[in-house]
C-alpha cells in the first residue's frame, strides 16, 4: 500500500478542518412590495389576460401563497398601517403607524449585521425611515401623487431628509434604478436586506408614453363578482376609492379601469425583471432571498366597489411569493398568512433576532414544506365598521353600524357571491364565529363593540352630490 508523507497528511488535515469552519453567510435579502396590487395579477398564478412574464419567472423559482392576507386599516388609506404591519410585524390594533414606538424588522437586520436600504414609497413618517434604514432614497414620503411628477426626498447618513431634484422618470422606475445602484454597490463584505416600495399600481394608473404592453378593453373580463353597486351600507360607501367612479357602475367603465390598472402591473413587471436580472447576474445570485408582495389588494369593480376599504378577499389578500435558499421551487401553498408574518419569516432564515415587540408567526416550514400548515385562523377589522374571522373556508364578516353578518363558503365560494349567513342550518356556525371573533379582538386589544348601540339602515343611495375633500364621509 501506497504511504503518504506526514506532510501530505497534515495539509490534507487543515484543508478539511478551514472548509468546516468556514462561516456561512446569512442570506440577503431583496424585498419588493407593490401598492393596491390584488392577488390574482400575475399570470402564472391563474390569470390568463394580464401579461407578467417576470413576476411569473419569480413563481417557478418558489413558493406562491394562495392565502396571505393585510389585516385591515383604521382608515381610508390602508396602505399607512399595512406597510407600518409589515415592518414592525405588528398587528393592527397594536401599530403605531408613524413606527416610532416600537422597533422596525429592518433596524433588527441592520443590528445584526446587515447593510440595510429603501428606496420608493415611505409613508410612515419620515422621522422613523432613519431609525429603520441605514440608507435610504424615499422618493414619495406621502399624500397622493402623480407617479410621473412625484415629490422626491433623500436620507443622508445623518438621518436628514433633503429635497432631491425630481426626475422625469416614473416614480416606480426611479425606484428601481436606485436600487439597481444599491445592489451594484455590495462588495460581499456584509448581508444586505433592500426594500424597494413601490407606488403602484395605485390609481392614477399612470404608465410612461411609449410602453408597449397594452390591453383591448373588449377583451378584458368583468370580475366574477361585477356588482354596479353594493347592495348594503357598508360603511364606507363614498371614500375617496369609491369616487372614481359614479354610481351605478357601468360596465364599459370598469373595463377600462381594469386595462390601465392591468397595464400599470405590467410596467411594474417589467421593473421586477430588471431586479430579478441583477440579481442573477451577481456574485450573490445564489444567497438572495427574494420576496414579492403587496400591502393590499382593491375591488375594482368587485362587489359594486373601486377600492380597498372593504373585507372582500379581493381586497385584503395579497400576492405573496418568496424565492431563494433553502425555498421550494415551482410550489403553491394554501397556508394562511399575514404580511406581517413575513418580516419575522425573513428573520428566522437569516439569523436575525425578532423585536422585542414583534407579534408576527414565522412560517419558514412552509417554505420548505408547502403543504405545511401556517396560522389556524385570521381576524380583519376595518376602523370600527367592519370585522371579519377566517377560518380557512368560513369566513364571517360583520358590520356593527348596520348590525348585519355574512358568512361564506371560500372553498365552494371563493368570490363571496352567496351570504349564507340567514341559513338555519348555519345558525350555530355563526354564533360560534361570532364569539371567536369577539375573544380574538379582545385578546388582541381591539375594544370597538361587534354590535354599535346606535344601528344605522343599511340601506344606502348613492349621493346626488359627491362629497369633496374634507366633506363629511370623504
Amino acid at each position: 500500500m501506497m504511504r503518504f508523507p506526514r506532510a501530505a497528511f497534515l495539509i490534507l488535515f487543515l484543508v478539511l478542518s478551514s472548509l468546516r469552519a468556514a462561516p456561512v453567510s446569512p442570506p440577503n435579502v431583496v424585498f419588493i412590495f407593490a401598492d393596491d396590487q390584488r392577488a390574482d395579477t400575475i399570470s402564472a398564478l391563474g390569470n390568463p389576460v394580464i401579461k407578467t412574464p417576470n413576476l411569473d419567472r419569480l413563481v417557478k423559482r418558489g413558493v406562491s401563497f394562495a392565502h396571505a392576507y393585510m389585516q385591515g386599516g383604521n382608515g381610508g388609506a390602508t396602505c399607512v398601517p399595512s406597510r407600518a404591519m409589515l415592518l414592525s410585524g405588528r398587528s393592527l390594533a397594536q401599530i403605531d403607524e408613524k413606527l416610532l414606538k416600537h422597533e422596525t424588522w429592518p433596524h433588527a437586520f441592520g443590528a445584526a449585521g446587515y447593510v440595510t436600504f429603501a428606496a420608493g414609497k415611505w409613508h410612515n413618517g419620515p422621522p422613523s425611515l432613519p431609525k429603520s434604514f441605514q440608507q435610504a432614497k424615499a422618493l414619495f414620503v406621502g399624500g397622493m401623487a402623480n407617479p410621473m411628477k412625484a415629490p422626491t426626498s433623500d436620507m443622508l447618513p445623518t438621518g436628514k431628509l433633503t429635497p432631491a431634484k425630481i426626475s422625469p422618470k416614473h416614480l416606480c422606475e426611479e425606484a428601481t434604478d436606485q436600487t439597481l445602484a444599491f445592489l451594484k454597490s455590495q462588495d460581499g463584505s456584509k448581508p444586505f436586506f433592500s426594500y424597494l416600495a413601490f407606488d403602484g399600481p395605485h390609481d392614477p394608473h399612470i404608465v410612461p408614453d411609449g410602453f408597449p404592453v397594452t390591453y383591448d378593453i373588449a377583451s378584458i373580463p368583468l370580475p366574477p363578482n361585477f356588482l354596479p353597486q353594493h347592495p348594503f351600507n357598508n360603511g364606507e360607501m363614498v371614500v375617496r376609492d369609491e369616487q372614481l367612479l359614479k354610481w351605478p357602475r357601468k360596465e364599459a367603465e370598469v373595463k377600462e379601469m381594469i386595462s390601465e390598472y392591468y397595464r400599470y402591473i405590467s410596467f411594474l413587471d417589467v421593473q421586477v425583471g430588471r431586479i430579478l436580472d441583477a440579481v442573477d447576474g451577481s456574485p450573490y445570485a445564489a444567497n438572495t432571498l427574494i420576496v414579492f408582495s403587496a400591502d393590499s389588494g382593491v375591488a375594482r369593480g368587485s362587489h359594486g366597489l373601486i377600492g380597498k376599504q372593504n373585507l372582500y378577499e379581493h381586497s385584503i389578500r395579497v400576492p405573496l411569493i418568496i424565492a431563494g435558499p433553502g425555498v421550494a421551487a415551482d410550489c403553491r401553498s394554501d397556508a394562511m398568512c399575514y404580511l406581517f408574518d413575513v418580516m419575522p419569516t425573513l428573520g428566522k432564515l437569516c439569523g436575525v433576532a425578532a423585536p422585542k415587540d414583534s407579534q408576527g408567526r414565522e412560517f419558514s416550514a412552509v417554505l420548505k414544506n408547502p403543504s405545511q400548515p401556517a396560522r389556524p385562523f385570521l381576524m380583519f377589522g376595518y376602523k370600527s365598521l367592519q370585522k371579519a374571522l377566517n377560518d380557512g373556508r368560513w369566513k364571517l364578516i360583520r358590520y356593527p353600524h348596520i348590525n348585519r353578518t355574512q358568512l361564506f363558503d371560500l372553498q365552494a365560494d371563493p368570490y363571496e357571491l352567496n351570504d349564507l349567513s340567514a341559513a338555519s342550518e348555519q345558525a350555530e356556525r355563526v354564533k360560534q364565529m361570532l364569539a371567536k371573533l369577539g375573544e380574538e379582538m379582545q385578546a388582541d386589544g381591539d375594544a370597538d363593540p361587534l354590535t354599535a348601540k346606535t344601528i344605522e339602515p343599511s340601506e344606502w343611495l348613492a349621493p346626488k352630490k359627491v362629497p369633496k375633500p374634507g366633506d363629511k364621509g370623504f
